[in-house]
């Protein structure tokens, strides 16, 4: 390949559209034979859509791609299949699963069933969605081989990652996307990760990947940057490196914001509990394997809270106990707002005091539904528009939308917006009832080092003018708002 004159894949002056928006107009872009590039950007700059355009999902209304890897590996392999196409050679990891149940279909799984043992049944194991029985040595840091008996439902967010990145690879493609591949991956998996990359292609596969400028593999070449779907640099590696300086820091909120934040909470009055959470000797076990063993935790009001562990160490599961996502939680010795569960009350009692965000449940909202109805669909804690909200709810959920300075998705459908902006409307949703606990999974998640600040700048404005206890989940430290000052650390289902 590397006698070749033809580029690897070349993107000549194109202008692309989705549904009634223009994503680039007039960019080219040359990929040559041996070259690995990573497109950076802040959010929303076009990313995922760039990756999209290559893989066909997009209009092309002017200008034309080139997919020469696809032609000369035409030349050297014969085909009989008639309908094999540039597609058959690219593989693409994206941001969320497309996992099917055993009766093949996405649309039936619903966000409790995960925790629920009869329900998770019917999803296949990671075995049978991968289709093998032994474990190719190529996977291998992506320790696939201790979920291969999983069922897919069962998967953390980190799991399922790796789970789709294997999946991606067994079709051997000649190019690889991987759209943000470092998302909710634990410091060691993302250098397992890194290492795997250079495996790749050093194994002769082109990849393409979409990331934050901190985290490119050593074995890139070279580095596209986008804005505002306008490319603007392409550079080698080492001429990206000499330039990257440290992202520039957010301004702090003016205090504007605050004043709105002060006028959104002063209407509620909330009841006082001594304990938010508490735990003594939790034990969670599906069929032989042992989630979390002998758990004890105490979350008092208004505290501060980071949970933190590796993959699959079951902060996950913990999590689904608080939210009365898990019916394991009758078993166990648990209160939640100084209430024994299993004592009469109903998941409706305990959601309506919590304000949740997470990975997972960002997947769950149908695309019809737009942004001011996710928000007020907080208000009864239901995934999805079913009834319309009342003036004072639209209200309060506009008010929160100032703060966060995303007025202007209002009436735009959730699942067109940069998944920046989407995050930030499921933390309007968490924060539209004012809740005594707000639980943050992962919320930083797809956002760029800019909105990372900004994000961390409100909670800790909320902290400030809201008396709410929080628990924030992460694998990136240096995320936690300065508020949080109590730790609890999971590993393999053991405190520690």
């Amino acid at each position: 390949m590397g006698t070749s004159i033809n580029p690897f894949l070349s993107l000549e002056h194109i202008t692309v559209r989705y549904l009634d928006k223009t994503l680039f107009s007039n960019i080219s872009w040359d990929i040559q034979p041996n070259e690995q590039w990573a497109i950076t950007g802040p959010g929303g700059s076009g990313k995922t859509a760039l990756l999209n355009t290559i893989l066909g999902k997009f209009n092309i209304i002017n200008g034309s791609i080139h997919y020469h890897f696809y032609e000369e590996w035409r030349q050297k392999h014969t085909v009989t299949d008639p309908y094999f196409n540039y597609r058959n050679l690219i593989a693409y990891v994206g941001h969320h699963h497309t996992f099917k149940n055993n009766s093949n279909t996405t649309t039936d799984f619903y966000y409790q069933q995960r925790f629920n043992s009869m329900d998770s049944e019917n999803s296949a194991t990671v075995r049978e969605h991968l289709d093998i029985t032994e474990v190719p040595a190529l996977l291998a840091p992506l320790k696939i081989h201790a979920l291969l008996d999983k069922r897919l439902l069962k998967l953390s967010n980190g799991e399922t990652r790796r789970v789709m990145i294997a999946h991606a690879l067994l079709k051997k493609p000649q190019l690889l996307m991987l759209d943000n591949p470092y998302i909710g991956l634990d410091v060691q998996t993302r250098k397992d990760f890194s290492n795997m990359v250079n495996e790749i292609i050093a194994g002769g596969t082109t990849v393409l990947l979409s990331t934050s400028p901190q985290e490119i593999p050593e074995h890139i070449t070279h580095v596209l940057t986008l804005e505002n779907g306008t490319i603007t640099g392409k550079y080698t590696r080492e001429k990206f490196m000499e330039m990257e300086v440290a992202p520039q820091r957010q301004a702090q909120l003016p205090a504007l914001k605050a004043d709105v934040i002060a006028q959104l909470v002063q209407h509620t009055n909330q009841a006082s509990f001594e304990h938010i959470i508490r735990m003594e000797n939790i034990r969670v076990k599906y069929g032989e394997t042992m989630i979390l063993d002998d758990i004890n935790w105490t979350v008092r009001q208004h505290e501060k809270w980071a949970l933190l562990g590796h993959n699959g160490a079951g902060k996950s599961t913990l999590l689904s106990l608080v939210n009365g996502d898990n019916p394991q939680a009758y078993a166990n010795k648990l209160w939640l707002f100084d209430r024994r569960r299993g004592s009469g009350e109903s998941i409706w009692d305990i959601k309506k005091r919590i304000g949740f965000i997470s990975p997972e449940l960002h997947q769950y909202f149908t695309a019809r539904d737009n942004c001011m109805q996710v928000i007020c669909s907080g208000f009864s804690d239901i995934i999805g528009s079913t009834k319309p909200a009342t003036e004072a709810q639209k209200s309060i959920a506009a008010g929160w939308m100032e703060v966060l300075e995303i007025s202007h998705a209002a009436t735009v459908p959730f699942k067109q917006m940069p998944e920046s902006t989407q995050r930030l409307v499921l933390l309007a949703r968490a924060l539209v009832k004012n809740p005594p606990l707000l639980i943050f999974d992962e919320p930083c998640q797809g956002l760029d080092q800019q909105q990372k600040d900004h994000f961390k700048q409100v909670i800790e404005q909320l902290c400030e003018h809201m008396p709410v206890t929080l628990v924030y989940v992460t694998h990136y430290e240096e995320e936690l708002p300065a508020c949080v000052n109590k730790f609890l650390r999971l590993e393999r289902g053991h405190m520690i």
